[in-house]
């Protein structure tokens, strides 16, 4: 009867009185009727909330037939036309009494609970994939990074980071308490100060409160000239999470001699160097990039998006000698146990030199080398600097140095004498007998390097030219003239293996899969709501998706709304939809200054 009458169901949801001034976010489901069959994911998990924060009272009302259905039913099931009338009438009341305690609540909780679990459902699907699309955001590789926290009371907190993610200089200002007498003047003198020393040419603001002001601030000292000859950008990070994290016992273990609220800035810097290993470290549900991703089950939740992050760190695969525990354990086969005793191994014993040297750890036996093997690489360049201890782990990233005017210092990250000593031989001792493989750089699974080898060798080639132009060429020249099915016919490994095989051995040795996503939008300059106005156009870049449109930062400090019906689907290049990182050109619909409301419209995907 529930399936029979489900289309003509609907719910009705009345504002409570006491809550309504304090219900705006709520107000459009006051006194909102809607049909269960036209009913929208995130409108039910919207009214979930909404009941569950005692601000709305929800009823399902079922069609008027559907009681007079239900005493016809069982008046024939369970009435006998012999009975007296007073039986009759006893029993046709007790059916009545029994549809209006039992039934209709039970048909109640049924579609209440059908439309939950198909919205959840819905919700965990856009969030993976905003998660998804977040963790392989492309890195951005070789800048020392500016990482800056906004905030009002306590501060702008600066970090610098080097292009490894160590951490070279941390200060605060006050930018946005000075006003605009000598202390700004201070705090921008000691921004170019920095920037200037450091060399830096990328900043990394956060999103969160302050971020607009802190953006005026950074832009202004762009326009004034001051940085030059330095090409100097900004980019806006989501900080979600950052905070959190900074109180961590995570976080204390990676940078201990740094104050807590350093650490986000440090973090912020690090997420626009290589987002996935620093989102990794943040639980997932504070990252922002779902839709009531809170309201759904947190055993649901991390079971769907443990499963994301750890494709995600397979997908792009870590560098042995310089990757984070937290990253490490999301590798396939790898637990937090084993990734602590690679980083062990890796501070006793020196950088790896082969990937076979896993297997020289305890607990780490074949089984477990099978399934990670494949997901990290060797870097020679990495690993001879890890030798000479140019490059620590981030994880060992701590120290600091203030730099004020004058009195500031710089503190370089240097390991105790004996330490060194101590390290360098033991790596020696590790290193000795252990021939670095060419193909450890790779995405080729050590059990196929036979099939490789042997492919370089018909080839004339050798292992050292691989991630080489004319090695590429020549694989590319010989795959004209033989497929893959073919390799796979005369040999015993499939057609999978070799197509992992030829495409390893066709990309070059700093191969990013992440570079094929969109990349971080910079900007020199800041767009104020004074300056919109219904019909302009602007361009921005997706920060978040949800079942109902597209969230889009266009440099006003408050992301503007796509609505589904204002997404052109022919605009969209064959996708289905518009997708975390996505830059668009749009138009401005509807502005409402006062509640900071920004309708959009896509005119084309950039």
């Amino acid at each position: 009867m529930t399936k029979k009458r489900q289309e003509n169901e609907s719910l009705k949801i009345r504002g409570a009185a006491a809550a309504a001034a304090a219900a705006d976010k709520f107000r459009m489901y006051m006194d909102f009727t809607c049909s269960i069959s036209c009913i929208k994911p995130h409108q039910t998990l919207a009214i979930n909330r909404g009941e569950n924060l005692k601000m709305l009272s929800v009823k399902v009302l079922l069609p008027e037939r559907t009681q007079a259905d239900y005493l016809r039913y069982c008046s024939r099931k369970f009435v006998s036309y012999c009975v007296a009338p007073w039986q009759r009438k006893l029993i046709m009341a007790a059916i009545e009494d029994a549809f209006k305690r039992l039934v209709e609540p039970c048909i109640s909780r049924s579609i209440r609970s059908q439309l939950t679990k198909a919205a959840e459902k819905v919700s965990l699907d856009v969030f993976a994939s905003n998660l998804k699309r977040l963790l392989l955001t492309p890195p951005v590789r070789g800048k020392t990074v500016l990482g800056c926290d906004p905030g009002f009371t306590h501060g702008c907190k600066l970090a610098i980071c080097s292009p490894t993610g160590d951490i070279l200089h941390t200060s605060v200002i006050y930018p946005c308490t000075s006003g605009k007498g000598a202390s700004l003047d201070r705090d921008k003198k000691e921004v170019i100060a920095i920037i200037k020393n450091f060399n830096v040419e990328t900043i990394a603001i956060g999103n969160g409160t302050a971020c607009r002001e802190t953006e005026e601030f950074i832009s202004s000292i762009i326009k004034s000239g001051a940085l030059l000859p330095l090409d100097v950008m900004y980019c806006i990070v989501n900080e979600s999470g950052a905070s959190v994290y900074s109180v961590s016992d995570d976080a204390a273990n990676e940078m201990p001699d740094l104050d807590a609220n350093l650490r986000s800035a440090v973090s912020i810097a690090r997420r626009l160097q290589d987002p996935l290993l620093e989102y990794v470290k943040i639980d997932p549900r504070n990252l922002g990039v779902g839709m009531y991703q809170h309201d759904i089950s947190g055993a649901k939740l991390k079971t769907a998006l443990d499963g994301v992050i750890e494709e995600c760190a397979s997908f792009v695969g870590v560098d042995l000698n310089v990757c984070a525990e937290g990253i490490l354990r999301k590798i396939s086969g790898l637990n937090q146990k084993l990734a602590q005793k690679v980083i062990e191994w890796r501070k006793t014993k020196g950088p790896f030199i082969s990937r076979e040297q896993l297997l020289e750890i305890k607990g780490l036996g074949p089984k477990t080398y099978e399934q990670c093997a494949g997901f990290v690489r060797i870097t020679p360049e990495i690993t001879a600097l890890c030798s000479q201890g140019v490059v620590e782990s981030v994880s060992t990233s701590t120290s600091t140095s203030p730099l004020a005017e004058g009195d500031g210092k710089k503190r370089k990250r240097t390991a105790q004498g004996g330490g060194k000593a101590k390290r360098s031989k033991a790596a020696a001792s590790a290193a000795a007998g252990v021939a670095a493989n060419p193909l450890d750089q790779t995405c080729i699974h050590p059990e196929s390097y036979g099939l490789a080898t042997g492919l370089l060798d018909m080839l004339a080639l050798k292992a050292e030219d691989i991630g080489k132009p004319s090695t590429i060429n020549s694989i590319k020249n010989f795959l004209k003239t033989t497929s893959v099915e073919t390799l796979a016919k005369n040999s015993e490994a499939g057609v999978p293996t070799w197509q992992l095989i030829v495409d390893g051995l066709q990309q070059t040795l700093n191969y990013d899969i992440r570079a094929e996503c969109e990349k971080p939008l910079f900007r020199k300059g800041t767009t104020s709501w004074g300056n919109l106005h219904s019909g302009c156009r602007l361009t921005g870049q997706v920060r978040n998706v949800t079942h109902f449109g597209a969230f889009v930062d266009v440099g006003i400090g408050c992301d503007g709304l796509i609505h589904t019906t204002n997404i052109k689907r022919h605009l969209l290049g064959g996708k289905e939809n518009l997708e975390l990182g996505d830059k668009v050109d749009v138009r401005v619909r509807n502005v409402d200054v006062g509640k900071k409301r920004l309708d959009l419209e896509m005119m084309a995907l950039l």
